[in-house]
């Protein structure tokens, strides 16, 4: 049906209420439906009680629908509202064995709760709930987070005191405005940023958060400005002879940037830095971690991909666990869903969760992928499915590969050098079985057979492929021109580790651009690049110039100004016309982006045929481009419950030890732990992320009659006591496994 929003001169009233007050913010958005002479406000709908969503999303007034709306408008018609004495009260108390009924705008102005979630309750004035604060709570004024005015410390309907911090109050008009602008996704504590505690109790006391973005997010352009980087040497004897804001990229005169602040930056030989991987603090941020305690700041920082990690054993180092702040795994999307419009079925728990859940948040909580709105959703499982495909084939290629070992020196700190001597000795070949001795690492005396350090070896390649002089562009990026590279055939050699890592159980690259991409499957003779393809600024400022030249004397100004370059691309040719533009700017991108880079692309697909990568590229398209073209999804509670397989013996309870299982990785989903789910999968199989090809062998999980957990890496077996209660479970799972990762990071 046809959805109008057109309003007379004369403001129709709502259906509901009676009102003609256009006011969102209160009682959400006013509709008119001209054909059907309907006006409603959309919370007078949300709240009545008698009216469900019977139909789809499209259909009425977001599911509910006309012939509904029109029955509840009768019902509504013989109750009089206790507050204004008129007809039309279509909201009631749910209180047991109360009467009241209302008005939505007269439950407002009589601080009635309404709640925006589950089976949308209303309380009247009598029956609300209210914060409970302790007796000896101290009474007083403190600021509202929000609009930073005075605000009682008193229990009352205008004031909300956080759930999550003592000393937080707000003003209940700033909360609400706050969670209209900022959605389900970003409404959360302005003190501590708690968002599933804080949102279930605003949620609670009548706060709607509607189910969007933020406001913030959906402004055009509203970013524009971070995208400058920093790039300036601020040490104080420079060595640089060309100044301090030169800055050549892949070379000791590449500027790095404090990676606590970014607004301080210094040249890697000014700071004595070996390679750009290194870390780097500015002296302001040096001395604010001092001062606060935090002197040794290194133990904070991310896990540095360069940094060699234990992967041969399976002991637990064992010691009493400091007091610690949980911290959020990178994966954590965990939060309340809202339902609006209301919903008559309840929703169904994943079927990966076990755990007895409270009887009010039964409904609401889940794993994470649930929380994600429909499209997300999709979008992840399309994804997933297709990752899913890739693994299948990556191991039929694996088929390939013989038990013949060749073993790999590799120096961690060196890696492409040590790489590249590798894979370019004589009894190397793609179809051995490789392994890696990383000779560089004082914890490695022998050997590593296992996977992890096959996976280690090709995670470090990988990044500095990445960021090696053979590609260019900012995070999806293209073949660079690099003579003396292609002189030294190493776009071949680049090709090559990428098909070896990703038949032998190593990540994908990740980064390459869709232009790329296209080029390798499909020819570069079809590929038709973009403006965002073009790394050089100056080159992408010419075509700039070009593309938005608005007059003819412009553009022939222009190509002028260019024509040396323009000759040398081979594109200059006389312009007569202002919509000749567009075919110059599309000789000169095919020109930069392709033509200049084909002798770089074909000695890289010869290297991309290694173990017959390159032709399953071709025929699977959109597998491949799942796991070329994009990295990998951050790991979920319900990623990490489908990965590993339990097994147990015939006198362990298996559903208890599963229900710990999956309650301790929700906890560590939704930051309720001091490890993430990374350091899981690393201490598990010594892999930080799960391979395109998947393990092997599979990850599962054993349940025994031992007193702590073990990781043994050479099986992907993760071994776990069995416990009596679950909070035994837990710390003993995160005092081993962070005493542990602890230890090998050190």
């Amino acid at each position: 049906m046809s959805k109008k929003n057109n309003f007379d001169i004369q403001s129709p009233f709502c259906v509901l209420c009676g009102r003609t007050d256009d006011c969102p913010e209160k009682y959400g958005e006013k509709r008119t439906y001209v054909e059907y002479n309907l006006t409603v406000h959309y919370y007078c709908l949300l709240m009545s009680s008698g009216i469900w969503q019977r139909g789809e999303e499209d259909e009425g007034v977001d599911g509910f629908l006309i012939m509904d709306i029109r029955k509840e408008v009768n019902r509504a018609a013989k109750l009089k509202c206790n507050i204004c004495k008129k007809k039309g009260a279509s909201i009631g108390c749910v209180a047991p064995k109360c009467k009241r009924s209302y008005h939505f705008p007269c439950g407002i102005q009589k601080e009635c709760i309404f709640q925006f979630m589950e089976d949308f309750r209303s309380y009247c004035w009598e029956h609300k709930p209210v914060q409970k604060f302790p007796d000896q709570e101290s009474r007083g004024t403190s600021q509202c987070t929000i609009c930073l005015d005075l605000v009682e410390q008193l229990p009352m309907y205008t004031v909300l005191k956080s759930p999550c911090c003592k000393n937080a109050w707000f003003h209940r008009e700033c909360l609400q405005y706050q969670a209209l602008s900022a959605g389900i996704f970003f409404f959360r504590c302005t003190v501590c940023n708690n968002k599933d505690k804080f949102q279930k109790e605003m949620l609670r006391m009548g706060i709607h958060i509607p189910e969007k973005d933020a406001s913030w997010e959906l402004e055009e352009n509203a970013y524009q400005d971070l995208l400058q980087c920093y790039q300036h040497c601020d040490i104080k004897r420079c060595l640089c002879k060309k100044g301090r804001d030169y800055n050549e990229p892949d070379s000791k005169w590449e500027i790095k940037r404090c990676q606590c602040c970014g607004s301080r930056g210094t040249h890697l030989a000014c700071s004595s830095m070996k390679s750009w991987e290194q870390n780097w603090e500015c002296m302001e941020c040096r001395s604010i971690f001092a001062k606060s305690g935090k002197g040794n700041y290194s133990k904070q920082k991310k896990r540095s991909l360069a940094i060699c990690e234990k992967t041969d054993g399976t002991t637990c180092l064992l010691e009493e666990p400091s007091p610690k702040c949980p911290r959020q795994s990178p994966g954590s999307q965990r939060n309340f869903l809202l339902q609006s419009p209301k919903i008559m079925c309840q929703n169904n728990l994943s079927p990966c969760s076990h755990l007895e859940l409270p009887a009010s948040n039964r409904v609401t909580m889940s794993l994470s992928p649930l929380m994600s709105n429909r499209n997300g959703s999709l979008r992840k499982k399309h994804l997933r499915k297709q990752r899913m495909e890739a693994s299948n084939i990556l191991k039929e290629l694996k088929l390939q590969v013989n038990t013949k070992t060749t073993r790999l020196n590799i120096n961690a700190e060196n890696i492409w050098n040590s790489a590249l001597k590798g894979f370019r000795q004589r009894n190397f070949s793609p179809t051995n079985t490789i392994e890696i001795k990383f000779t560089n690492c004082k914890n490695r005396s022998k050997t590593d057979t296992s996977a992890a350090s096959k996976h280690r070896f090709f995670q470090l390649l990988m990044l500095h492929l990445q960021n090696s002089s053979l590609f260019e562009g900012s995070s999806a990026k293209n073949l660079s021109l690099d003579f003396q590279a292609v002189k030294e055939n190493l776009y071949f050699e680049a090709g090559k580790m990428i098909a070896v890592s990703l038949v032998h159980g190593g990540p994908s690259p990740g980064f390459f651009s869709k232009t790329l991409f296209s080029c390798l499957v499909y020819g570069p003779e079809n590929v038709k690049p973009a403006l965002e393809d073009v790394a050089d600024v100056d080159v992408a400022q010419t075509i700039k110039m070009i593309k938005y030249a608005n007059s003819l004397s412009s553009l022939q100004s222009t190509i002028h100004d260019c024509c040396e370059f323009l000759a040398a691309a081979g594109c200059l040719r006389p312009i007569t016309a202002l919509g000749d533009k567009d075919m110059l700017v599309n000789d000169i991108l095919i020109h930069h982006v392709i033509k200049r880079t084909i002798s770089p692309l074909e000695s890289f697909r010869q290297g991309l045929k290694t173990l017959g990568v390159l032709e399953k590229m071709q025929m699977h398209p959109d597998v491949f481009s799942s796991i070329l073209c994009h990295k990998p999804e951050r790991l979920s509670a319900e990623t990490i419950c489908d990965l590993f397989t339990i097994h147990s013996s015939s006198d362990v309870n298996k559903v208890e030890g599963a229900d710990f299982w999956m309650g301790y990785l929700q906890d560590v989903e939704s930051g309720e732990s001091v490890v993430t789910l990374e350091d899981i999968l690393l201490f598990a199989t010594g892999s930080y992320s799960i391979p395109p090809i998947g393990f092997d062998p599979e990850p599962m999980i054993k349940f025994l009659h031992i007193r702590y957990p073990i990781g043994n890496r050479l099986l992907n077996c993760l071994e776990l006591p069995i416990t009596k209660t679950y909070e035994q479970f837990k710390n003993k799972m995160e005092f081993t496994i962070r005493n542990t990762l602890r230890v090998e990071r050190e």
